[in-house]
């Protein structure tokens, strides 16, 4: 079943700077190929949602692994007979904006 997601992970007791961290954390989501956005806040990923929770537990893994404290923030929308959510939401919002 199609899944919209809004991701934030990011590691704690590593500094103030967290840029770095976050970077890889993203570099294993854009990797994964299904559609994603990465914002100031957080990074949306589409697809199925087997699919979407494997890169979400890769994308905190590759700071758990090394031992990093990682906190996880998610939202999820599932929205049976919908696809391209991501975009799809966006649109329908700006045309009521339009009116």
């Amino acid at each position: 079943m199609n899944t919209l997601i809004a991701v934030a992970i990011a590691p704690f007791g590593v500094g103030d700077e967290l840029s770095e961290y976050v970077a890889e954390v993203v570099k294993v989501i854009r990797e994964s190929g299904l559609p994603n956005k990465t914002t100031s806040m957080f990074t949306e990923i589409e697809g199925e949602y087997d699919k979407v929770m494997e890169v979400v537990k890769k994308a905190t893994f590759v700071l758990a692994e090394k031992g990093i404290r990682t906190e996880v923030i998610m939202k999820m929308d599932i929205r049976p007979g919908y696809t391209d959510t991501m975009n799809g939401k966006l649109d329908r919002l700006e045309s009521h904006i339009k009116k």
